[in-house]
């Protein structure tokens, strides 16, 4: 059997009963915190630009876009709702050899179930399913360091969680994934360099994609075969080969993967997280932040490679190159005590003062620290004041690792806080109420009613 054709099977054969509770609450958890972040983005330029457009198409029974009573396709539900959950950068990963950001499935997920009329049972089995799916992969093979985005991944896991949701057989989920991932390979560039708003968009994208090539296999449309080990497949074109071994997965051999991922308690892209709690452990120390000669931060090769070589991330000109700037990020830690999503204004990382403190800060890959990676995800910064003395923090852990993780109060908490614009304390209590008791919800027409942004 091929590789999509075993991935289909297990999609296939999973079923709710298989997933033990604590990964239900685990699928929960993550639920909220990334509906959190999407209705946070409701009115972020991209959100808007793509819900515009998804408006358009006038729909009796379509798929619901997060946050209002409008529908669209489902195709096109999935890429707003999954921008929008993307937006902020504040959404779940996951690290191994290719790291991912599992919970951007949920665009998918959430525009398939309304489409079907599922329940919440449904909705949290896909969600279970596309996170194992995509983390397995990223567990199989690196694509980063050969040119090519995470989000190829997310074709194959909204594809079969699309399918799983439309209740196809094995053979149709196979030929979701040829067609998804035949069709629809993204390249790196969109992570690298100067960052456009298309970061937050790339996955979502990779979402639309899949629920189209889902909904044409379900039709009977066929893909390219064997897509993953074929002469000019997946394997050849991109990865590499690898294998897995689908008995080792969770509801089988294996434990889930939902419960590994990692939550963010800040926005800002992963391997940054551990550098802010330095920096803000630094801060303490330093009575004058005018007495700060410079800062170094030591970092593992991923954060140096993805957050701390390129000179854009000195001075960087768009939302999407800070919240993916080491420098800039450490040194708003500096100079706010914090960092929120208007640490990302244009208003202040473009401000001279800030520019004139980010050429204190260098970034350097400590090769100690990439030993440790990705079980740890460790920043070391080291301040020297106009003094002669210096101040050095290294975290390991941040707060939303699995071996430092957040609360059910710190979720519900960053819920309140990205929802408060938009929502009332009673109706973000509404919400949290239904997710919290996801399993028990018979049709998820009330819980997009619930999270509609008056």
């Amino acid at each position: 059997m091929t590789l999509a054709g075993e991935l289909s099977h297990y999609a296939y054969s999973l079923k709710y009963n298989d997933i033990p509770k604590n990964i239900v609450y685990e699928s929960k958890k993550r639920i909220i915190d990334a509906l959190g972040c999407g209705i946070g983005a409701f009115s972020a330029e991209p959100v808007k630009f793509s819900r515009k457009i998804a408006e358009r198409a006038k729909v009796n029974y379509g798929s619901t876009l997060l946050g209002t009573e409008k529908a669209s396709t489902p195709d096109m539900a999935a890429f707003v709702n999954g921008i929008m959950v993307r937006y902020f950068d504040y959404n779940d990963t996951y690290l191994s050899k290719e790291p991912a950001h599992p919970s951007d499935n949920l665009g998918a997920c959430l525009s398939v179930a309304d489409s079907e009329s599922a329940n919440g049972k449904d909705l949290l089995l896909s969600v279970a399913l596309a996170f194992e799916i995509q983390c397995r992969l990223c567990d199989a093979a690196d694509i980063r360091h050969r040119g090519w985005d995470h989000v190829c991944y997310g074709l194959v896991s909204t594809a079969l969680a699309s399918g799983r949701l439309m209740g196809l057989n094995s053979e149709k989920m196979t030929q979701a994934v040829n067609l998804a991932l035949n069709s629809h390979i993204t390249m790196r560039q969109v992570r690298a360099g100067e960052l456009s708003m298309w970061k937050g968009c790339s996955f979502a994208n990779a979402g639309r994609n899949s629920v189209f090539s889902a909904l044409l296999a379900r039709e009977g449309m066929t893909g390219p075969s064997p897509i993953f080990e074929g002469e000019m497949g997946f394997f050849k074109q991109v990865s590499g080969p690898f294998q897995i071994d689908t008995e080792e997965f969770g509801g089988r051999k294996g434990s889930f993967k939902i419960g590994e991922t990692y939550l963010k308690y800040f926005p800002a892209e992963i391997h940054s997280q551990t550098a802010i709690w330095a920096a803000l452990e630094a801060r303490k120390e330093i009575g004058d932040l005018n007495e700060i000669a410079s800062v170094e931060i030591a970092s593992h090769e991923a954060g140096y490679t993805i957050l701390g070589r390129d000179p854009e991330k000195w001075i960087p000109a768009t939302k999407e190159t800070a919240d993916h700037s080491l420098p800039y990020i450490v040194a708003m830690a500096f100079l706010e005590g914090k960092i929120d999503n208007s640490s990302y204004s244009p208003k202040k990382f473009m401000d001279p003062k800030n520019l004139s403190f980010l050429k204190k800060v260098t970034v350097v890959e400590d090769k100690d620290l990439t030993a440790m990676y990705p079980e740890a995800v460790a920043n070391r910064v080291t301040v020297k004041l106009t003094s002669g003395k210096v101040i050095s923090k290294q975290v390991n852990y941040h707060k939303g690792h699995p071996k430092n993780p957040m609360s059910n109060e710190d979720v519900e908490k960053k819920f309140r806080i990205l929802t408060k614009r938009h929502f009332s304390k009673s109706q973000a209590k509404r919400a949290l109420d239904m997710l919290w008791t996801l399993e028990k919800v018979s049709d998820l027409s009330r819980l997009f009613s619930a999270l509609v942004v008056e």
